[in-house]
């Protein structure tokens, strides 16, 4: 997500959740934070490459 739009949420969250200036704050941070990990790309297990003998020996 952009740093401005993800910035822009986080900030009309606040103030909407928020009841004074510390807990406002500290919902500002939660939300950006987690704005930020939702648009994390799934891991992907990426297969190794097996030594030529194995290989070998797998086609017959």
């Amino acid at each position: 997500m952009n740093n401005f739009f993800r910035t822009i949420i986080a900030a009309w969250g606040a103030k909407k959740l928020g009841g004074g200036c510390f807990s406002t704050i500290i919902i500002f941070i939660v939300i950006y934070t987690l704005l930020g990990k939702c648009n994390n790309q799934p891991q992907t297990a990426h297969a190794k490459a097996l030594p030529a003998k194995v290989q070998m020996a797998r086609k017959f």
